[in-house]
């Protein structure tokens, strides 16, 4: 079962700048027709990943695993027109990798 966490303070602020919630965006996990790929450029200090999933609409989630297979989710939006391309398979992919091939 996965297990999630993340900072509140900093789920407060992206519900300010981007209006979700990370409960929302734990839901983008449970897609069959997720998509993820390495966040290479994000952060020196820990791994990061990037993923879409659906939840109502098309959501760009950013986060990194902890032990014990924890993923702590970093940031939440939706996504932009491009990356819904991408998900929906009609765009550039760049390193996006279906989850459940």
């Amino acid at each position: 079962m996965l297990q999630f966490e993340w900072d509140s303070e900093k789920e407060q602020e992206n519900i300010r700048d981007h209006g979700i919630g990370f409960e929302a965006a734990e839901q983008a996990f449970f897609d069959p027709f997720r998509i993820e790929r390495h966040d290479d450029d994000s952060s020196d200090e820990e791994d990061r990943w990037q993923t879409m999933g659906f939840f109502n609409k098309v959501l760009f989630v950013v986060y990194t695993e902890r032990e014990d297979d924890v993923i702590r989710i970093i940031s939440a939006r939706i996504a932009e027109p491009f990356e819904r391309r991408i998900y929906h398979g009609t765009g550039e992919i760049h390193g996006w990798r279906r989850t459940n091939p």
